[in-house]
């Protein structure tokens, strides 16, 4: 899972590379009751079009189709494989771009999208400023970012903490690394790491209030999908649900790209174009391959 960064001066990440998450975590797995109430919340939240969306930790292309009414979506995920499964899902053609990168250095010109998610993605990240400030950077002034973060202030790490099964404080506001590269937030953390990074936090969601395996079992699942709709926005007041899901707007000024800037080296940060093509870097010639349909843009150590 771990794939430490080609530069010491980046976290290490981690990489769903030869996973099959997408079938045996949501398909054949127990988790059709969050799939629904986490698209709920995208529709609140998300709820009008735009011409580039850039999908942070995109994976099998999960809610990829979830964004029908964005021109283009860059679907980026450090995972090739699961960029692979992505396509085989949703295909080819213009409208869907795939790149294998690193979010801590995202290979894109500044101000290029206007609109940006990043669900389940932001609990694999060990440093959340840089990964935020990546963000911010790549986003164009006023675009909007759908953010997905999993809180530690939740009801049932409250529960485990006041009975002594827990060691971490759910209250404190330092993050939480319950399992290797796998971290939870308290929910002021990441607001002001919004803030810091220059977003304009507009409105949030709690979402799974019943993420438990007796309500799945106990419980019909549109009924339960019906109960978790009608408090997200109510349960926003308190957020003490395992998930939290945040709009926010990206506010100071973005540079305009020039040209057919779309790419950025992640060695060097000069501009390069959309090709569907391998090319070389006019700034330091490293050589980023483009296969099957996707663009790599991972640094690999060499030799």
């Amino acid at each position: 899972m771990m794939d430490q960064n080609a530069h010491s001066n980046t976290p290490p990440v981690c990489s769903y590379e030869g996973s099959d998450y997408q079938d045996s975590f949501w398909e054949r797995g127990t988790r059709r009751y969050e799939d629904a109430v986490e698209a709920v919340a995208l529709r609140r939240l998300l709820n009008q079009p735009g011409k580039l969306m850039l999908e942070l930790g995109a994976g099998a292309g999960r809610n990829t189709a979830r964004y029908a009414d964005w021109q283009r979506v860059v679907l980026l995920d450090y995972s090739r494989t699961q960029l692979i499964q992505a396509r085989e899902r949703l295909g080819g053609g213009s409208r869907y771009i795939y790149v294998a990168a690193d979010i801590y250095k995202l290979p894109f010109v500044e101000g290029l999208f206007d609109g940006a998610t990043m669900i389940r993605t932001l609990h694999h990240m060990a440093d959340p400023q840089l990964a935020l400030a990546n963000v911010r950077r790549v986003l164009a002034e006023n675009a909007v970012f759908i953010l997905e973060f999993a809180n530690k202030r939740n009801l049932k790490a409250i529960a485990r903490w006041a009975i002594g099964k827990q060691e971490w404080n759910p209250f404190e506001r330092d993050q939480v690394e319950f399992a290797e590269l796998n971290f939870n937030f308290h929910p002021k953390t990441i607001r002001n790491l919004l803030r810091e990074n220059h977003f304009t936090l507009q409105k949030q969601l709690a979402v799974s209030h019943f993420r438990a395996d007796w309500f799945k079992k106990h419980v019909p699942h549109d009924r339960l999908v019906s109960w978790d709709s009608a408090l997200q926005e109510i349960g926003a007041w308190a957020q003490v649900t395992p998930s939290v899901f945040s709009r926010m707007v990206a506010n100071g000024k973005s540079p305009i790209p020039e040209g057919d800037d779309f790419f950025s080296c992640p060695i060097c940060g000069h501009p390069l174009p959309e090709t569907n093509a391998s090319q070389n870097c006019p700034g330091c010639g490293r050589a980023w391959e483009y296969r099957d349909g996707i663009y790599e843009f991972r640094i690999q150590p060499e030799g």
